[in-house]
């Protein structure tokens, strides 16, 4: 079969409501539950395509159409509906010769790790927001789902453009990877915290302060509440970077690199709360290292993900009371992924300087963290991916 056609024209399938609603919906698995080992989900629920899907020479997964299930059985126009799928079948053989070139693409194939590519009307997780694109757990362990937005798409000029598509797209595919690993994960480690000591202060107060009492106060927090190593010790072992290259050094001692970088944050940290462009351009950054809303910012090494950063915000429902106040509070970690280079459309890009994350010298890192601080403290508290993980992560 020609990769761009599929068992029925697509016009015709769109037009045909009755066979939409009776003979040409299939039901693919869209998980929900936990991953229990090699069990099967609980709960999952089932995730409506048109078709039989188009196959792509090379690969083992098909494209098919979501039937709308997310914008209420509303379907795609034709004309967008085989856009979309001729734009993606395109991009994903432009990515299958280029193989070498998108190593977590690469990676995917070789483990077989994606069932479907599904293009619906809309993309949303759980909670209702939406998505450009979005991978999800299926019933079989070590296999995912990677659902893609027309509307995305569209609005993003990708339409008929696979040359601009394929390397956003292939970024998805450390996603695809990870969720579909089934390997045992890491116990996280319990850090002690003094929460009920912390002495955390209101916005207000934050604002009222002079540089060295934000010193004083981010020192208190430091020996209370503010952790800078990885609770997994990720990083034990394992080399460091000579300040502004890309040269490795090895670890005198299992913790040698942990130690280092436990005080480049450190250092950094103070330089966020003490010097005034900081309180100037990421306000938010030193208000929420003040204000408890971080209780951690570490050096970490996480092969499985391409980003730089990250920060991961507690759910609702593990949330803490800090301070005498007993607030509650929702912390965020902020992770720097230390072997990993900034994106392009990472807000600290040009700070970075094309080096890895564990190279950058003070400097760079304080406005590497207050950017991430600044601009994710909030948008990444369970959303997209994260939200997502949260909820089918493996136990």
């Amino acid at each position: 079969m020609n990769p761009r056609s599929i068992s029925m024209p697509l016009s015709s399938l769109l037009r045909n409501g009755a066979c939409l609603a009776i003979s040409c919906v299939l039901f693919l698995p869209m998980a929900e539950a936990n991953h229990q080992g090699h069990e099967r989900h609980g709960g999952a629920v089932r995730h409506e395509v048109i078709g039989e899907g188009t196959p792509i020479s090379g690969a083992s997964f098909r494209v098919f159409l979501g039937a709308g299930k997310a914008t209420g059985g509303v379907a795609l126009e034709a004309g967008q509906a085989e856009a979309a799928v001729r734009t993606v079948v395109d991009t994903v053989t432009l990515l299958l010769a280029r193989r070498q070139d998108f190593p977590r693409f690469d990676e995917s194939l070789k483990k077989d790790a994606l069932q479907q590519v599904i293009i619906e009307p809309t993309v949303v997780n759980q909670e209702g927001k939406a998505f450009p694109f979005l991978v999800v757990r299926t019933t079989q362990p070590g296999r995912v789902n990677l659902l893609i937005s027309a509307s995305h798409l569209t609005e993003q000029g990708y339409l008929n453009r696979p040359d601009l598509l394929a390397p956003v797209l292939a970024r998805e595919f450390q996603w695809v990877v990870s969720k579909a690993d089934t390997a045992q994960k890491p116990k996280t480690l319990s850090m002690e915290r003094d929460l009920a000591g912390a002495p955390i202060r209101t916005d207000q107060d934050i604002s009222s302060l002079t540089a060295d009492e934000r010193v004083r106060l981010l020192q208190s927090l430091f020996e209370t509440y503010l952790r800078t190593v990885d609770e997994q010790k990720s990083l034990e072992g394992q080399p460091h970077y000579e300040i502004g290259t890309s040269t490795l050094v090895p670890p005198t001692q299992p913790d040698s690199t942990m130690k280092w970088y436990d005080i480049r944050v450190r250092e950094a940290l103070q330089m966020i709360v003490r010097e005034p462009s900081f309180l100037e351009r990421t306000p938010k950054a030193v208000r929420s290292l003040l204000n408890g809303k971080v209780w951690n910012v570490a050096f970490v090494k996480v092969e499985q993900r391409d980003w730089a950063t990250r920060t991961r915000v507690l759910p609702e429902e593990k949330a803490v009371s800090v301070g005498a106040g007993a607030q509650r509070i929702q912390p965020a970690a902020v992770l720097i992924n230390t072997y990993r280079t900034a994106a392009p459309e990472d807000p600290f890009y040009p700070d970075s300087r094309g080096l890895p994350m564990g190279a950058l010298s003070v400097d760079q890192l304080a406005r590497v963290i207050a950017l991430e601080i600044q601009h994710n403290i909030t948008k990444k508290s369970m959303s997209g991916h994260v939200a997502q993980d949260a909820l089918t992560a493996p136990k």
